[in-house]
């Protein structure tokens, strides 16, 4: 099985750097930009270097700098001149890049060492909407075109949940709760991506609420003993590849948290979308802007 990326095609190049592969065929033929090997069958082949120096390439290439300019610069130099550009928008392509970088050769001090260089310009919150998020879009992309493989995503993803984890600590550690309702946040069963929920935790504990996170897979009959001691509880999900059916499981959760009272139940994800038409019962919301729902707080 393959584990570590070591060598990449041309579409690959174009999936990473967003420049599309004819570009970088006629800059090779114009300025040599790269050298690729070739197979027996004459198909070009970069290695980890040229996927970098592309990235660079096109970072400086989408911030003004033209093609004929940065072809007679060294290596080096495209480097320093990269780090030297520090505007804002520039920054966070910059660590998109590196990020991915960090992804394909899984090299936790790369990302380490671009996250805590971001951290002392920005707050963990726009780290997180800024660059994580874009990034986790580029991901998805690049997993679906077949340029990265499962364990790239898997990497990076626990990477950034390992940020959260201690976000999450800081703030309960830090600061005290000012709001009396506790948010109940677990994931339905067969459902175990938790990255979006748990940063819903640490938006609603900045927002001073109270939680209680369950984790993945949990069945509902389980929140039944949760309303034998708490009685000013909000639940919140977040489903993306389960429920199979999520009218069943609106059902489900009406018949068994619901039986004496209408607990409010804050639904986000993919799986949400069946339900943008549909007459809803009052105490089930339905969200696609998380912002939007912060803000209503």
């Amino acid at each position: 099985m393959e584990l570590i990326k070591q060598s990449f095609s041309i579409k690959d190049l174009e999936n990473l750097s967003g420049i599309k592969a004819h570009t970088i065929r006629m800059w090779e033929k114009r300025y040599n930009i790269l050298t690729p090997q070739r197979t027996k069958t004459n198909i070009r082949m970069y290695d980890s270097s040229c996927l970098q120096k592309i990235l660079n390439i096109s970072f400086l290439n989408e911030n003004g700098y033209k093609i004929s300019r940065i072809s007679k610069l060294t290596e080096e130099e495209i480097s320093g001149m990269v780090h030297r550009i520090t505007s804002s928008i520039s920054e966070e392509n910059r660590a998109i890049n590196q990020f991915k970088m960090a992804m394909m050769n899984f090299d936790e001090n790369l990302f380490n060492q671009t996250y805590n260089s971001l951290l002392k310009k920005k707050s963990f919150k726009a780290i997180f909407n800024d660059i994580f998020l874009p990034l986790l879009n580029e991901v998805g992309l690049l997993w679906q075109t077949d340029t990265i493989k499962p364990i790239h995503e898997h990497y990076i993803v626990d990477l950034i949940k390992q940020k959260l984890y201690l976000n999450i600590a800081d703030i309960k550690a830090s600061k005290e709760a000012t709001k009396e309702d506790i948010f109940i946040l677990f994931l339905p069963e067969n459902e175990i991506h938790d990255l979006s929920i748990l940063y819903i935790q640490y938006l609603l504990l900045h927002s001073g609420y109270q939680t209680i996170f369950l984790g993945p897979s949990l069945p509902l009959s389980n929140m039944k003993f949760l309303l034998e001691r708490y009685s000013n509880v909000k639940f919140l999900s977040y489903c993306t590849i389960a429920p199979l059916n999520i009218e069943d499981f609106i059902q489900e959760f009406q018949e068994i948290i619901c039986e004496h009272r209408p607990y409010e139940l804050n639904l986000f994800g993919h799986k949400t979308n069946n339900l943008k038409e549909m007459p809803l019962p009052e105490n089930i919301k339905v969200h696609q802007e998380l912002d939007n729902f912060i803000k209503t707080l």
